[in-house]
């Protein structure tokens, strides 16, 4: 893997003409660093290393490791190169074994599959890239959908605590319990985030506190052990 250049802004993951670029989730907060995986090993590494973590992720960038398999396959033949897709896909789900997202994708990767299977390869290949891009923006749609859905339940002014990341870096973009905090603050709320620290891999501290700060959103870090003496305090 190597350093891509950096796009303006920032995303968990994006499809490029060299491969697949992921913000590498190792190096936050100290650095902003961007991996290309350029061959499906790369891809099994970077979700074995947690350099990609959070189930959505996961099953996004699994997706498109499968689509990346098709694209770097030099079978000239439709059944040759189903036989290099179906070996990447053995290997992506060897890497989290109870990452429910991690093989909902590759089943639906396979899905696809069969069902292009008299398709030319150059046919399938695009069929496959295609499917991996809907998986992508159809997570990104969700959480949204939940972010204006969850709305409703943040008033003026609210401190919500969070425990681990559940935010962009864990999805495709936006995030699950972050989008709703997203879409408050879109909205105009003046809301605010304590996130734990969340040990041993502090997921909130390095992870959760640099994707709301990234974005000019109010967050402090506290330890694991203060939110019971915060909200016993009405904090």
């Amino acid at each position: 893997m190597s350093p891509a250049p950096q796009a303006p802004g920032w995303t968990t993951l994006r499809w490029s003409d060299a491969g697949l670029v992921l913000l590498d989730q190792r190096a936050l907060p100290a650095r902003e660093l961007y991996l290309t995986c350029r061959e499906v090993e790369e891809v099994a590494l970077a979700i074995e290393s947690l350099a990609v973590r959070g189930a959505p992720a996961i099953g996004c960038t699994a997706a498109f490791g499968v689509a990346l398999a098709a694209q770097r396959s030099s079978a000239s033949d439709t059944s040759g190169l189903a036989r290099d897709v179906e070996a990447a896909t053995e290997r992506l789900a060897a890497t989290r074994p109870t990452a429910v997202n991690l093989f909902w994708a590759l089943d639906r990767m396979r899905r696809r599959l069969d069902a292009e299977r008299e398709a030319a390869p150059d046919a399938l290949r695009a069929a496959l890239l295609h499917e991996a891009h809907a998986i992508q923006t159809e997570d990104v749609a969700a959480c949204r959908a939940l972010g204006r859905h969850g709305l409703a339940l943040v008033p003026e002014r609210a401190r919500i605590l969070t425990h681990c990341n559940a935010g962009a870096l864990a999805t495709a973009g936006y995030g699950t319990a972050l989008g709703v905090v997203r879409a408050a603050a879109e909205v105009g709320r003046k809301v605010s985030v304590v996130a734990d620290e969340t040990r041993p891999f502090l997921q909130g501290a390095r992870l959760t506190a640099w994707e709301l700060a990234r974005d000019g959103i109010a967050v402090t870090v506290v330890t694991d052990g203060m939110p019971a003496h915060l909200m016993q305090r009405g904090e």
